[in-house]
């Protein structure tokens, strides 16, 4: 397909569509490195395993900061530049991460390392900006299964690395990849004009928290994805670590791991999610992946000792919360041609915020009554976003068909 951007001609091809959603994978995967390594670098430093919660946190609230502050960018400078800039600040990033010499110093290369790592987020709103309307869903679907991937096989492959040669050759082979990344990316994406032109940064900053001025379905977009994807996602899967490594499973860090994969059917099935947005099908799916979401939920509550029944369910899930994800954000790409980069920020930075405190009412809920208080919670949130979705029906619709 082509497209014309400010009166120049650009191929969108299914080439550059995969190269995307592997760049965007890469950047959102740099993100999840440290997590299953915490207790191995914890120990490096002679700290206690507790203190690794303090690099996650470093790195998330990077993240936050990246995705508010350089992202918007993508609205107002020359989108090749900035992908390029970012992504070579990130290998320096993981660099001074791999030579660290002290734990502070670690902590603060992965700071600096979450607000570079935003890559991804910039491309996602320019595979939006480059698609026709007719496959803008296809592609946006693509790109976003390669983010899913990056989630998944970076918090996989980190574990098996730092096995054979310790954690920081992790940090080391990532910022390799990256160098190989930036460089095919500087040779193949185009010189896609800017869109508007950049008055003040402040002027900037202050247009992504009046968004909602300018969209009134945005809220409940906004919230239908926070409940499902930020909330139960979050839910689910931080609870799903303290049931497998409890009895009856007792699972180590690796065999969890393996569990998590289930989740890539639903990277899988992503490719194609999109599609039903490109037919004017994008409304009654979101229901049906709603519904999907609750009977996971509800079959969770009921097979919470078989492995089997786990495994399935966890996929099964993935793939609700994936189209959930796919349809919301190519829903939201619908809005403007013009604030794509901004609306993409206020959306990770939503979602940012449930996963927050997803990840915070996971543990609350265990400890309240362990695996069936999250799962029955997980229900009742679900219910609510299936509320959401009935009352919203008509808003998506108008957005769907003035497309």
């Amino acid at each position: 397909m082509k497209m014309n951007v400010n009166n120049e001609t650009v191929r969108m091809t299914t080439f550059l569509a995969a190269l995307f959603a592997v760049c965007s994978g890469l950047a959102i995967g740099n993100l999840y490195w440290a997590q299953p390594l915490l207790v191995e670098i914890t120990n490096a430093f002679g700290l206690s395993p507790a203190s690794g919660g303090l690099l996650v946190t470093a790195t998330q609230i990077g993240y936050a900061l990246g995705i508010l502050f350089i992202v918007p960018l993508g609205d107002f400078v020359r989108r090749k530049r900035l992908i390029a800039i970012v992504m070579v600040l990130s290998i320096v990033t993981l660099l001074a991460c791999a030579l660290s010499p002290s734990f502070v110093i670690l902590a603060l290369s992965l700071f600096s390392m979450g607000i570079v790592t935003i890559s991804g987020q910039v491309i996602l709103p320019l595979a939006g900006d480059l698609s026709s309307p007719e496959e803008r869903g296809h592609i946006v679907g693509i790109v976003a299964s390669g983010i899913t991937s990056g989630i998944l096989f970076s918090r996989f492959v980190s574990g098996i690395l730092a096995g054979m040669w310790g954690w920081r050759s992790v940090y080391l082979i990532a910022a390799i990849l990256n160098l190989v990344m930036v460089m095919v990316m500087i040779y193949v994406l185009p010189d896609i004009p800017r869109k508007n032109k950049l008055e003040s940064y402040s002027g900037l900053i202050v247009s992504v928290f009046t968004t909602f001025k300018r969209h009134g379905t945005l809220f409940r977009i906004l919230l239908h994805s926070g409940l499902l994807f930020g909330l139960v996602f979050n839910i689910f899967w931080t609870s799903l670590t303290f049931l497998l490594s409890g009895e009856p499973f007792n699972y180590n860090t690796f065999q969890i791991g393996l569990v998590s994969l289930a989740g890539l059917v639903a990277a899988v099935c992503g490719l194609y999610f999109g599609k039903l947005q490109d037919n004017g099908l994008g409304v009654p799916a979101l229901g049906v992946f709603v519904f999907m979401i609750i009977a996971t939920m509800v079959c969770g509550l009921m097979f919470s000792d078989s492995i089997i029944a786990i495994v399935v369910i966890a996929a099964v899930f993935s793939i609700g919360v994936q189209g959930i994800t796919v349809l919301s954000q190519a829903r939201l790409f619908a809005l403007s041609n013009e604030e794509r980069s901004r609306l993409n920020t206020v959306f990770v930075v939503n979602n940012f915020i449930f996963g927050a405190i997803g990840s915070a009412l996971a543990s609350f809920l265990w400890s309240l009554g362990g695996w069936s208080y999250v799962m029955m919670g997980a229900i009742l949130i679900s219910v609510i976003a299936l509320v959401v979705w009935v009352s919203s029906r008509k808003a998506f619709h108008e957005v769907d068909s003035a497309v």
